[in-house]
């Protein structure tokens, strides 16, 4: 019986820096409370925790762990003023995302 010939595996695939920005990105954004505080940090130009708490039908907690999200994704800034912190959009990576996604 003739062994059967191994096929050489394929080489492994390195991702460019854009695609790596990207799909980071992509994540960060890839929950639909997470779109809605940009939009609303987008309406009113900065605002603290408990004014989204307000605005959005969540626990603070939550809303805080979406923050923490964009916040590491570079999409969100927050300035802490004790005892709260104050979020607004860094247009810069926002920007970046735009051009990551139009190049698609």
């Amino acid at each position: 019986m003739a062994r059967a010939k191994r096929q050489s595996p394929k080489p492994v695939r390195t991702w460019s820096s854009d695609e790596l920005e990207l799909a980071r990105l992509a994540r960060a954004i890839a929950h639909p409370l997470r779109l809605r505080i940009l939009r609303l940090l987008r309406q009113r130009g900065e605002c603290v925790c408990g004014a989204l708490v307000d605005e959005l039908p969540r626990a603070q907690s939550t809303i805080s762990q979406h923050l923490k999200v964009l916040k590491e994704a570079g999409l969100v800034q927050g300035e802490v003023e004790p005892p709260r912190v104050c979020y607004c959009l860094d247009d810069t990576t926002l920007r970046r995302l735009k051009t990551l996604i139009g190049a698609l």
